[in-house]
């Protein structure tokens, strides 16, 4: 019987460590998302690492830097930078190349050994830079009134009209403060969001992740420069803000952002008035809850009627010509697909029906998916960048 190896200790000792920890300090859901987690990511690399040769020292030590932040749950505090540089950073380019490694993994499952097991890896590399960066962008909807297919479709805007004005709307969503958004980096994008001087901001939700969702005053510091534009700032919230409800509302309320949930309000614009519906988030009974939404908030006589609702995928339960303009985030773009080399196709569109990014229309209602300020869960972006955009939108009738 062979001696295990170093690296397939530390592996199986880093697992039962994590999943102790969650079991003691977090209990509830995240015991098995850690568990699961941890099988899938000890699995493959124990499979892959082999077939790299790379030195036993530094397999472990990425190894350790992967699962160093799940021993850190119990903490829930925002990491300084020089522990994302030298620990986060290095652990999840490790773990996002192991994880896209799976079909060599299966590979070696077979007796069969894949070829230039380094390219996850590549790809990985890719992704830390794609996590990093930001472009700034300018997105063109037309709201036509035109009736489309009844079922949520991609839509390509048609053309500007002539001699219009339009309505920037600028949108923040899923910043998600925590390993790759600092409170320094979220501070600068509501900073140029002011420059920027946008009509209206839109921020549709999952402000916060397990490192920040109980410090009460890290968002709020981040998020202080939109208190320049109060009146014309508005939220919704996403599922991760519920797991720290009232750090969000305190945030949000100090930086006069109006929360909606499942509330509206009417604003006045270069448009006209503007009805906002923010639609709380649902997990179950979505049709039921967004049934009686508009039932309890119907449309203003005359009004261009917008709805934050963080989930692209409840758009489809939405009751159709309830929402002229319907904005969400969530799915972050859907972080894995070819968006950088001018493809449509994302992981998410790829295995659901879930609008992903960009313009989709279903009769006469449109919704914009933003790709996302920030991210969370699968550690990277890999060609799916974030987006930093301004929304001009256009009424043609």
């Amino acid at each position: 019987m062979s001696v295990p190896s170093p690296f397939t200790l530390v592996t199986l000792a880093m697992w039962f460590a994590i999943v102790g920890s969650a079991v003691l300090h977090r209990r509830g859901p995240i015991v098995y998302v850690v568990a699961v987690l941890g099988v899938v990511h000890s699995s493959i690399s124990l499979s892959v690492a082999p077939l790299l040769g790379w030195p036993a020292p530094l397999l472990i030590a990425l190894q350790l830097f992967t699962f160093a932040p799940f021993l850190r749950l119990r903490a829930s505090e925002l990491r300084p930078t020089w522990f994302h540089i030298l620990v986060t950073m290095p652990g999840s380019w490790w773990f996002a190349g192991v994880l896209l490694s799976f079909p060599w993994a299966i590979s070696v499952a077979v007796g069969h050994p894949l070829r230039w097991p380094f390219i996850p890896f590549v790809l990985a590399s890719f992704g830390v830079v794609e996590s990093l960066r930001r472009k700034e962008e300018i997105v063109d909807v037309v709201l036509d009134g035109i009736a489309r297919a009844d079922a949520p479709h991609r839509h390509r805007s048609p053309p500007v009209p002539a001699e219009a004005s339009p309505l920037r709307i600028l949108q923040i969503t899923d910043p998600h403060l925590g390993p790759f958004m600092s409170e320094r980096r979220l501070h600068g994008i509501c900073e140029r969001a002011v420059a920027r001087d946008p009509e209206l901001v839109m921020l549709t939700g999952d402000f916060l992740t397990i490192e920040s969702n109980r410090d009460p005053q890290a968002l709020k510091r981040a998020l202080a420069p939109l208190v320049a534009l109060r009146g014309r700032t508005f939220a919704c919230f996403g599922n991760h803000d519920h797991e720290a409800p009232e750090i969000v509302r305190a945030a949000l309320e100090a930086a006069g952002v109006k929360l909606l949930v499942d509330d509206s309000t009417l604003v006045t614009t270069s448009l006209g008035p503007v009805q906002i519906v923010g639609a709380d988030y649902r997990r179950n009974g979505r049709e039921e809850h967004l049934r009686a939404l508009v039932a309890a908030h119907p449309r203003a006589d005359g009004a261009l009627r917008i709805v934050l609702l963080h989930d692209p995928g409840a758009f489809v339960h939405l009751p159709e010509g309830e929402g002229d303009l319907v904005l969400s985030g969530h799915t972050h773009g859907g972080q894995l697909g070819l968006l950088r080399i001018g493809l449509p196709h994302t992981v998410v569109s790829a295995l659901t029906k879930i609008p992903d990014h960009g313009l989709w229309a279903r009769g006469k209602d449109r919704l914009y998916v933003h790709r996302g300020t920030g991210h969370y869960g699968f550690p990277l972006r890999i060609g799916v960048p974030t987006e930093d955009s301004v929304l001009r939108v256009f009424v043609s009738r």
